[in-house]
């Protein structure tokens, strides 16, 4: 195999795979647990992860530990060697509760965006879980690398370089988006990588970067790759997939999409996303959504001002109802035409991108 294989921590990566968490409820344990089996890195999503649970609305904090702990087991019933993670918002109010609980399962990696995870080496001391913040430029990765250096002598033991392409909640304003001048992934893995190569030279530790957002073919690894990145966090291929947790109707969204039904949100959380624009979207547009029942999930967000409720959005899609709800994509998702096995995927990926991995120019 020519893709070279890198280490996270003590932790090995065959294939410089990740696949990326997306909640609600699209990446749980079986999707996870079929990437790991191929051998990448599964991820599940722990965004309202216990949206199955029956205290869901009565007790989120509770239901949401229950679903994390179950879908944990799920994943590493099904693929008992493979690499599982967890993605983790840091705008999630119970985020110390659902890292703890990760790690006393002994999940092998804790993701973490929506915000810079500062007190995250603190909740995994002693455990052997590894941890990869989320990053969307050089000075963010060297602000949160020098802050756990200080605070814990600590240094990420990878970092995610998320690109503007992305879906989800992007580390960019709506204006950077809209612009011209809005910086490429590869020249941010670049940055990066200065930005954190005094901590690993000091420290004798290299720090991994995965570049993520808008990868889509083998092509596209081989190219980051070549650049610099030691991998690559995938998502949006991963949804239309037989093994994702999703309902179908929601893979059915992607395969049936086009490029102009591909638009900017913004969340509840702050942060701009992309999505298919359907009927939710249309409504949110012309009038705020009534917010019904708050689940307190997320820092800074007031039911009495957000446009809608996010978690029930995201639930709606997640369990079919992709007219009335929101359904996240990245901005590929339009190149999508087929529902396929995570098997086939993985080494249709894996193959275009050893005929490309030494051929592109840096």
């Amino acid at each position: 195999m020519n893709l070279p294989s890198f280490n996270i921590g003590n932790i090995e990566l065959r294939i410089p795979i990740i696949q990326g968490g997306m909640g609600v409820g699209v990446s749980l344990g079986r999707l996870a647990a079929a990437v790991a089996n191929e051998g990448g890195v599964g991820i599940i999503s722990g965004a309202q992860i216990g949206f199955r649970e029956p205290d869901f609305k009565t007790d989120n904090d509770h239901a949401n530990l229950m679903g994390l702990i179950k879908e944990i087991k799920i994943a590493r019933a099904l693929s008992p060697k493979g690499i599982i993670g967890v993605n983790f918002l840091v705008a999630t109010n119970n985020y110390k509760d659902m890292v703890l609980a990760a790690v006393k399962e002994k999940i092998d990696i804790i993701i973490s965006g929506a915000g810079l995870p500062k007190t995250l080496p603190e909740l995994v001391k002693g455990s052997d879980t590894k941890i990869i913040p989320i990053v969307s430029s050089g000075k963010a990765a060297g602000l949160i690398t020098k802050m756990w250096e200080r605070k814990y002598n600590y240094l990420p033991d990878a970092i995610i370089v998320e690109g503007p392409l992305a879906g989800g909640h992007l580390g960019f304003s709506l204006e950077q988006l809209k612009s011209t001048m809005i910086p490429k992934l590869q020249d941010i893995v670049k940055d990066v990588i200065e930005s954190t190569r005094e901590f690993a030279e000091k420290h004798k530790k290299k720090i991994p970067v995965i570049a993520a957002g808008g990868i889509f073919t083998g092509k596209d690894i081989a190219r980051y790759i070549n650049a610099g990145a030691d991998g690559v966090q995938m998502a949006t291929r991963f949804v239309a997939t037989e093994e994702c947790d999703a309902h179908e109707n929601f893979k059915n969204a992607y395969i049936h999409t086009e490029k102009k039904d591909i638009q900017l949100i913004k969340s509840p959380v702050g942060m701009p996303g992309r999505a298919i624009r359907n009927k939710f979207v249309e409504s949110v547009e012309k009038a705020n959504q009534k917010v019904k029942k708050c689940y307190h999930c997320l820092t800074g967000c007031n039911p009495a001002t957000t446009p809608y409720c996010i978690t029930d959005a995201l639930i709606a899609s997640v369990e079919g109802d992709v007219d009335n709800g929101l359904v996240f994509v990245g901005s590929n998702a339009c190149r999508i035409h087929k529902i396929v096995k995570v098997k086939d995927l993985m080494n249709e990926l894996i193959m275009d991108a050893e005929r490309f991995i030494s051929k592109i120019k840096k």
